[in-house]
């Protein structure tokens, strides 16, 4: 599958990937500070079935990496950073563990190797209930969204993939339907023999909840080079709460030998 990305700036190439209904613009602000202040050439993509990119029924963490591998083959790099939040931190991980070879180093966002249980149905249900035979702007379907889902800053985030298709009909860009059908596979698990030995950083929110002290021990039987840094006062969208922290974190881990 051809992800769509936006590119900034020349240097060591990285990838960045967004979670569950997200895009590549939740990354834009960071990547072009990263590209301009730390020499890098910073790809953010969308993932299969989010922003600009195809739609497919297949939902997977190996389908998800295998279109970053074509990704790098088509883009004729050899092996790169690679970063993701949340399920583009598990799609991170898979491909560090399915292909070392391509993934120079590897961070990842507020995620653990461990599984989860389904915990988005409130959201997919929040948005099933926007018709968009009725609403006909950004304002109404944010009045319609609000009825249910109350937190400002998530909405936001969702709104941010509502967009208008050929015929001027309201849409969201990510695929609803093969989300909710692969809704159990977002969390799952890295299989036990699951291994990447390369340097690797894991961040977490202070108030997140997703990387627990007791899951470095499973983080260090998958990625046993892996350091933990938390970000004090960040939830699970640690790049939008503490961009500042995250700049300066990443960037020395970018530019670090």
């Amino acid at each position: 599958m051809k992800l769509f990305s936006r590119v900034i700036g020349e240097g060591p190439d990285v990838l960045i990937m967004h979670g569950l209904f997200g895009m590549n613009d939740n990354w834009n602000t960071l990547g072009k500070r990263w590209a301009e202040d730390c020499g890098m050439r910073m790809h953010m993509l969308d993932l299969r079935n989010h922003g600009q990119s195809p739609h497919s029924d297949d939902h997977s963490y190996q389908a998800m990496a295998e279109d970053v591998i074509e990704y790098l083959d088509d883009n004729q790099i050899e092996s790169a950073i690679v970063m993701g939040h949340s399920m583009g931190g598990k799609v991170a991980m898979r491909m560090a563990v399915d292909h070392p070879e391509r993934v120079e180093k590897l961070v990842v966002v507020d995620i653990a190797p461990k599984g989860y249980p389904v915990h988005h149905q409130e959201i997919i249900d929040a948005l099933r209930t926007l018709d968009f035979d009725v609403l006909t702007s950004r304002r109404d379907a944010d009045a319609k969204l609000e009825e249910s889902m109350p937190n400002f800053m998530m909405r936001q985030f969702l709104l941010k993939s509502l967009h208008r298709n050929e015929n001027k009909r309201l849409e969201w860009r990510f695929n609803l339907d093969a989300i909710e059908t692969n809704i159990e596979m977002v969390g799952e698990a890295m299989e036990s023999t699951a291994h990447y030995d390369k340097t690797t950083l894991f961040i977490r929110g202070e108030k997140s909840g997703y990387i627990k002290d007791e899951d470095l021990s499973t983080i260090h039987d998958h990625f046993p080079k892996a350091e933990l840094h938390t970000v004090g006062g960040a939830g699970h969208w640690v790049h939008a709460e503490k961009p500042e922290e995250m700049y300066r974190e990443i960037c020395s881990f970018l530019t670090e030998a």
